[in-house]
């Protein structure tokens, strides 16, 4: 399937990155999926599509994200939320009447999926110590870009991998988050996982050796 950008923002929409996105987590097929960072819901949607397809009603996405910006969150690098297309913001303001970077508006484009979907709005830095790692096949790391953050994201998920999962995680080579590499190159070091970059080196994706 091709991925599918649904009238909203979405950083995967360039150079067919969302095509490979899509081939990549297809060729593990999990059955239960974390993405940090939803933004505005199109990665989510699109996952979603494509584990009905393999799995029909028997999976799970879960996703995590601040979905609003505030002083505590003022430390994270989130991204412009604001439409380019003038179109697209009389059509969200107007006629949808909503902020699609907000639960309920990601809620909305999900709702296909409800049963099968498990929504967070918090800091990854909290909510990821609550969550049960043991039940996770699949990691889609694109949440705060902090170093702090990126290396807390990854410790959190370390029982993923050593489960035999996936961490994928997005915007390696981003020039103005400096920390996300720092984080993941120490990361990797630290606990001999393996590592490969993908799509130019935007993605890397983390494993058992």
């Amino acid at each position: 399937m091709n991925y599918k950008k649904y009238f909203r923002k979405t950083s995967l929409k360039q150079n067919g990155a969302g095509d490979f996105f899509l081939k990549e987590v297809s060729l593990k097929k999990p059955k239960t999926f974390l993405e940090v960072g939803v933004f505005h819901g199109v990665t989510a949607r699109n996952i979603c599509e494509l584990l009905f397809q393999i799995y029909k009603e028997d999976f799970k996405y879960i996703g995590i994200d601040l979905f609003e910006k505030n002083e505590e969150n003022k430390s994270e690098i989130i991204p412009n939320t604001d439409f380019s297309n003038p179109f697209k913001q009389i059509y969200f303001t107007y006629i949808k009447r909503q902020d699609p970077y907000t639960l309920e508006a990601v809620k909305d484009l999900l709702k296909k999926f409800q049963n099968n979907i498990h929504l967070i709005k918090g800091n990854s830095n909290k909510v990821l110590k609550k969550i049960d790692m043991s039940k996770i096949d699949y990691v889609f790391l694109d949440g705060g870009h902090d170093y702090k953050t990126v290396k807390n994201d990854l410790n959190n998920c370390v029982e993923v991998i050593n489960n035999d999962g996936t961490i994928l995680c997005d915007d390696y080579n981003l020039h103005y988050a400096p920390g996300v590499k720092k984080a993941i190159d120490e990361y990797v070091k630290n606990k001999n996982f393996k590592c490969e970059y993908l799509f130019n080196s935007r993605f890397v994706k983390i494993e058992k050796y």
